[in-house]
């Protein structure tokens, strides 16, 4: 076993000084089962982190073969980084499906799913796990079972929590309806159900609108903040020509009731992103990136309102226009200028000229910022942080022949699915407790990961040559939830006064402090530094400094990493294309 070391950098910046000095300590290189595909941080108390290491497991078997289901074991590390125990649950979860692990105040619940084909019907268990030993305390208890009204309707749930986290909730909904219609149940802590479950629907069509938030508020009234799409106008009624319009956000009271609708229209202004949150025993903030036309293609402001709790009025508005020339510009056509330009082979650079070329002909996508933290201050304020995100998915189809080699189906071919997730600036800004905004400020940045899968495909191929290529853009809803990116974007911590971000970026970008600056891109992570950008809550100072080098430890994944109080683990993880994977896990304390 080695143990990883840092190489620290002290480079100080003449912006400020870091009062507060984060230090970062790596365990020993962790070794995955065999089989195991992925390992991330779920939850981690004072004694110490608990992870979930995924994998396939036995599901059923056949007399010529067997059925695999997507499984997890949980993992356990002490404050010292040392595995403490690991268990994998598949003889408890036989005839069931792994859904995740769900901690809730110092409990700690794995949840699985159970689906009849006769009566179509999908039944949810949870089950506590004994938090010092990793074995489950009791049998599975169901906690809900779905009706499908069709065979082909999907079913969507998420176990999540309210607004100020003090109790369980499970939102749910069935796709495949005319009309858009979401369950609420309310748990205790013990996975016992409060109450009846609170129906919600809406009149639009379910092509046609998309839940992205939902918040089961202190006083048991719920929030629903959607976004509303129309077809284009002269396009046949297809998903693909979905057009994004508005933002519909509706307060519902404790019987699902609709109580307000939040005009989201506000002097003319059209939310393209928007965030709401509760207060602490108070009213909403609701903060939202606006466009001064309905179709704009870029943000021109930035919107917060305090919003009553009890009836939906609006308390107080406050905005603040955002020169788009702060923003760094789009780098997809600078393929020269990438710092990682040697590295980028021929079909590369011929599959980026083809996405430009799609999305000069009218199939590209908007860019647009996507709230990722609000920090409550001591003064009773805010601070938000926001991100340039955008992500999209290609698909290629190539064909096979008689001579395409081993393996090739003949008439048959491959598929290569690609994934890119694009983050870019990052913004900053402070909002008091009368809603004002108080400081601005952006950190360019232009962090680039692309994941692509490969599978066989029967049928001829598509496109010129035997090559077809497809773009999508893809948003994320309120359901859809993942652990990618990995790599790009960046997490955050909150200690005192100021706010730590870490971050993945270019050696280059060292000196990127401030709006109007160019950075470099940067999408091979394992060649990248880690940093650490201090925010002073107060004055909206920052401070960068290298942190340390991916180089010389697995590349860290800071935006999935897990915080309690001034702490936070991470997974750092290098795959090799010849040679075993490189993982280990990290724990960085600011003092």
């Amino acid at each position: 076993m080695k143990t990883f070391s840092l190489l620290l950098a002290s480079i100080g910046l003449s912006m400020t000084c870091f009062a507060q000095k984060p230090t970062i300590k790596w365990g020993e290189e962790f070794k995955l089962r065999k089989g195991s595909s992925d390992l991330e941080v779920i939850s981690v108390d004072k004694s110490g982190a608990y992870l979930q290491e995924s994998h396939q497991a036995l599901k059923s078997y056949f007399v010529v073969g067997a059925s695999m289901r997507e499984s997890a074991s949980l993992v356990k590390v002490d404050k010292n980084l040392t595995e403490v125990f690991r268990n994998d649950f598949n003889k408890e979860l036989r005839g069931k499906e792994f859904e995740q692990f769900f901690p809730f105040e110092d409990k700690l619940f794995l949840i699985s799913s159970d689906y009849s084909r006769r009566d179509k019907t999908k039944a949810v268990y949870a089950s506590a796990v004994n938090k010092s030993t990793g074995e489950l305390t009791g049998e599975f208890k169901e906690v809900a079972i779905f009706q499908k009204e069709e065979k082909k309707d999907d079913i969507d749930f998420k176990i999540t929590y309210n607004a100020d986290s003090t109790k369980i909730i499970l939102v749910s909904s069935i796709k495949g309806k005319e009309r858009n219609e979401y369950t609420v149940q309310e748990f205790d802590k013990n996975f016992k159900k409060i109450g009846k479950p609170v129906v919600l629907t809406n009149e639009f069509e379910a092509k046609k609108y998309q839940l992205q938030d939902l918040l089961y508020l202190g006083n048991n009234k719920i929030l629903l903040v959607g976004r509303v799409y129309e077809y284009e106008e002269g396009k046949r009624k297809k998903a693909k020509f979905l057009d994004f319009t508005n933002y519909n956000i509706r307060l519902y009271d404790e019987k699902g009731k609709q109580q307000a609708e939040i005009n989201t229209t506000v002097n003319g202004k059209w939310l393209n992103s928007t965030k709401v949150v509760q207060e602490k025993n108070n009213d909403l903030v609701l903060a939202a990136f606006y466009s001064n036309t309905k179709k704009g293609k870029t943000i021109d402001g930035l919107l917060v309102q305090r919003i009553n709790i009890n009836d939906g009025t609006v308390l107080s508005t406050s905005d603040k226009a955002i020169n788009n020339s702060l923003l760094t510009a789009d780098n997809d056509d600078d393929d020269d200028k990438d710092d990682d330009k040697d590295d980028d082979d021929k079909e590369e650079r011929k599959e980026r000229e083809r996405l430009n070329k799609l999305k000069d002909e009218g199939e590209g996508f908007s860019k647009y910022m996507q709230f990722r933290n609000i920090f409550y201050t001591p003064d009773n304020g805010l601070v938000i942080l926001a991100e340039q995100y955008k992500e999209y998915v290609t698909v290629s189809h190539s064909t096979s022949s008689a001579g395409a080699g081993a393996g090739a189906i003949m008439g048959g071919g491959s598929t290569t699915t690609t994934y890119h997730y694009n983050s870019g600036d990052l913004m900053m800004c402070k909002i008091d407790a009368g809603g004002n905004i108080g400081w601005l400020e952006i950190l360019p940045k232009d962090q680039r990961e692309v994941i692509s899968m490969t599978g066989s495909s029967s049928g001829m191929g598509m496109g010129f040559g035997g090559l077809g290529l497809g773009l999508s853009y893809s948003y994320t809803g309120y359901f859809d939830e993942g652990n990618r990116p990995f790599y790009s974007g960046f997490g955050a911590m909150q200690t005192d006064g100021n706010i730590q971000v870490i971050f993945n970026d270019s050696p280059k970008n060292i000196g990127v402090t401030q709006a109007g600056q160019k950075a470099k891109r940067i999408n091979r992570y394992a060649k990248s530094d880690c940093y650490v950008l201090n925010i002073d809550a107060v004055s909206g100072k920052l401070g960068r400094k290298q942190f340390f080098s991916n180089t010389d430890v697995p590349t860290a994944m800071p935006r999935l990493g897990s915080i309690i109080n001034n702490e936070m683990y991470l997974v750092g993880k290098t795959d090799r294309m010849f040679g075993k994977t490189k993982i280990a896990i990290a724990k960085i304390t600011v003092k």
